[in-house]
């Protein structure tokens, strides 16, 4: 396999956090119902994040869907993306057949590292 894109972003936790209680909605147009249960801010930004960087690996085409994209977690907690509809369908277009995520948050910051391989 071959590395097809790599992206990466960076979310200010509490900025991001302010952004969603001043516009609630957000939530529902960003993240799937199952995204919607982890309980920190922390987490969301971070999921956000995940989200941005599979973006720029794609190498940010338009018209993709943010519930297209799903962080979820593998049997044992690592987290992985799961991607469908207008997201797979560049993926698709791009032979990519694998994901890499990484994320943490620290510091008051949220980040995320995206590998696509094809």
């Amino acid at each position: 396999m071959a590395v097809v894109g790599v992206g990466v972003d960076v979310v200010d936790v509490e900025r991001f956090a302010a952004t969603l209680r001043r516009a609630p909605s957000l939530v529902d147009r960003l993240f799937t119902i199952s995204e919607q249960k982890v309980a920190s801010s922390e987490k969301l930004a971070a999921r956000f994040a995940a989200k941005e960087a599979l973006a720029k690996a794609l190498g940010a085409p338009p018209g993709m869907s943010w519930h297209d994209a799903e962080v979820v977690g593998d049997p044992g907690g690592r987290p992985r993306i799961r991607v469908t509809g207008t997201v797979a369908a560049v993926a698709d277009s791009l032979a990519i057949r694998s994901w890499h995520l990484s994320l943490t948050h620290d510091g008051g910051l949220a980040v995320a590292f995206v590998v696509a391989e094809g």
